[in-house]
């Protein structure tokens, strides 16, 4: 009884972390973080802990839900790349009616929880954000275009926005800066992941930048939009929306990027500093909304 019972348990912990791993947790972790800045920015005042509370569960349960339908549809894909033969699925350690009722079970709560305990316009926003990235972005976009991460990046820079609203029940200005940051910051992020991983998706037959324009174009277009993230992250400045800690913390971090960026459009091989790139972007990403967030809460 006692090694049937273990048994159990041990399976039970197995299945456990198979449905956690199906929800890209960091990627999560960042989402929800983005959208907390933009819960904390959006009001001078304290948050209401409802809103605050549900609208992040919410929002990331949403995203977790993308995560998960993100898994189902591209465990083709997933199977034949070396990063991701690993995952859940096309690893066998989970079927697609499990993933499938997760995902189905994290959207309906996620919308439920939003709508009801949130506000409306939360809800349909995080909505469409979820079928922008897990529908439009996964099943389209990226396997017919090399500006897939252009436009799907769009899905994945609503969490500031969404949690602004989440507080507000409205977006602003500053709200959609906070979008439009996440936005431009994207495909420098990913573009270095791609250029690493090119042979990979080349074999998968996913039309990624490096595979269909080739290495040293993805590597200028990296540098050009690391240059144009550091005008962009300089209107939160402009605008008055933030003062001169966070101006000087984008100064420090923008001039970073553009050096890495650089130096991975210099380096003379595929893959030479694309990884470095692609760890100080999450790197860039953090400390530039806990800057803002610092900021704001210094100048109130």
């Amino acid at each position: 009884m006692a090694t049937s019972e273990l048994r159990l348990t041990n399976t039970a912990s197995i299945a456990w972390r198979q449905y956690y791993e199906l929800t890209k947790p960091r990627v999560v972790l960042l989402i929800a973080f983005t959208a907390l800045v933009g819960m904390l920015l959006s009001t001078d005042g304290p948050v209401p802990w409802q809103p605050l509370l549900f609208g992040l569960l919410g929002i990331s349960m949403a995203a977790a839900a993308g995560a998960v339908i993100n898994h189902i549809v591209d465990q083709r894909i997933d199977a034949l790349m070396h990063r991701t033969h690993r995952r859940p699925i096309p690893s066998g350690k989970m079927d697609t009616p499990h993933a499938a009722f997760f995902a189905a079970a994290l959207s309906a709560l996620s919308m439920l929880m939003l709508w009801t305990l949130v506000n409306p316009l939360t809800a349909l926003l995080t909505f469409l954000a979820l079928i922008g990235y897990a529908m439009v972005y996964t099943l389209f976009l990226k396997r017919w275009t090399p500006q897939n991460i252009v436009w799907g990046g769009l899905a994945g820079a609503a969490p500031p926005l969404l949690g602004w609203c989440a507080i507000t029940g409205e977006v602003s200005m500053d709200s959609f800066l906070l979008l439009l940051i996440v936005f431009v910051w994207t495909p420098p992020h990913f573009w270095p992941l791609a250029v690493h991983r090119r042979a990979e998706y080349a074999k998968a037959g996913i039309p990624m930048l490096p595979v269909t324009h080739g290495v040293e174009f993805t590597k200028l277009q990296v540098l050009i939009y690391s240059l144009m993230l550091f005008a962009v992250s300089l209107m939160p400045f402009l605008i008055h929306m933030s003062g001169y800690l966070y101006l000087v913390s984008a100064v420090v971090l923008g001039i970073g990027f553009v050096y890495h960026a650089f130096r991975f459009w210099r380096a003379a091989g595929s893959s030479d500093y694309a990884m470095r790139t692609f760890g100080y972007s999450i790197v860039y990403l953090s400390l530039l909304f806990a800057s803002l967030l610092g900021d704001h809460y210094l100048m109130s």
